[in-house]
C-alpha cells in the first residue's frame, strides 16, 4: 500500500492564503488593464480587502507582488498607487518588442514547419464586412496576433520574454484601439505582414512589422489623462452588457 500523506491544518491554511493572494493579484492586474484602476490612482489595502471581501493578508501579498513586477508603488503613509505612465520606460519596452518580433519573423520565414498561421489568416485576411470594430475585441486579437507569430517559432524562451513585455505595455496598447482609424490600419498592416510571412518574404515582413510597431510606439506619446478617464467610462458602460449576455 502507498504511504498516506497527511497535511497539517497550518499547511492547508497557508496554501489557501497563497491561492487567494494569487487570485487577488490577477484581479487587481486586470483592473489596471481594464482601466478600473488608472495610472497614478491611489488606494489602500483596506479598500481592496473590503471590495474583494478578503482579509488584508492575501491583499498585502498580492500588492507587494504587483510592486515587484512594476505595476504599483508604495506611498509613504498613504497606501498604494498605480504607477504613473513612464514614457521613457515604455519607449524601451517597445524597442525590446521590436527586437524580439523582428527576430521571430525572420526565423518564422526560414522554418519548414510553422503552426498557427492558418488560424491567423482566418482572423486577419477577411473581407471588410467581417472585420470587428469593438476596441476591446480588436486589442485582444492584436495582442494574440503578435504573440502567435513569436510562439510559432517554437522558441519557448523567446515567447516567454515577449509575453512579459506584452503585459507591461498592455494598457497603452488597448488605448490605441479606442480610435477607429487605428483599428482599420491594424487590419491592413496585419494582413500585409501575414502575407509576407506566408510567402517567406523575410526582409519585407521585417520592415513592415518594424514600421507597424514604431507607429504604435509613436501613438503612445499622445496618451493623455483625459483619454484614460474616457477609457474607464467606456469600460464601465460595457461591463454590465457583457454580464447580461453571459
Amino acid at each position: 500500500m502507498g504511504k498516506v500523506v497527511t497535511v497539517s491544518t497550518e499547511a492547508r491554511s497557508k496554501y489557501a492564503q497563497t491561492n487567494l493572494a494569487a487570485q487577488v493579484f490577477e484581479r487587481i492586474k486586470h483592473e489596471i488593464f481594464d482601466f478600473q484602476l488608472l495610472p497614478g490612482e491611489r488606494f489602500t489595502e483596506n479598500e481592496i480587502a473590503a471590495r474583494m471581501r478578503v482579509s488584508r493578508t492575501p491583499v498585502r501579498e498580492a500588492l507587494y507582488r504587483l510592486e515587484r513586477e512594476g505595476y504599483l508603488e508604495v506611498m509613504f503613509r498613504s497606501g498604494w498607487r498605480v504607477k504613473p505612465l513612464d514614457f521613457a520606460q515604455l519607449d524601451e519596452l517597445y524597442d525590446v518588442r521590436v527586437v524580439l518580433e523582428v527576430a521571430a519573423v525572420r526565423r518564422l520565414c526560414e522554418q519548414s514547419e510553422r503552426q498557427g498561421l492558418e488560424e491567423l489568416k482566418g482572423i486577419w485576411l477577411v473581407p471588410m464586412s467581417e472585420r470587428l470594430d469593438d476596441p476591446d475585441q480588436v486589442s485582444r486579437l492584436d495582442e494574440q496576433f503578435h504573440g502567435a507569430l513569436v510562439a510559432a517559432t517554437g522558441n519557448r524562451e523567446l515567447a516567454r520574454m515577449h509575453h512579459e513585455v506584452t503585459e507591461r505595455i498592455r494598457i497603452v496598447r488597448r488605448l490605441d484601439f479606442t480610435q477607429q482609424p487605428r483599428i482599420e490600419a491594424t487590419y491592413l498592416e496585419h494582413a500585409r505582414i501575414l502575407r509576407a510571412v506566408v510567402q517567406r518574404k523575410a526582409e519585407q515582413a521585417q520592415l513592415m512589422l518594424r514600421s507597424h510597431i514604431e507607429t504604435s510606439k509613436a501613438e503612445v506619446r499622445k496618451i493623455t489623462l483625459h483619454m484614460l478617464y474616457e477609457a474607464r467610462e467606456r469600460a464601465g458602460r460595457a461591463r454590465p452588457a457583457r454580464r447580461r449576455s453571459g
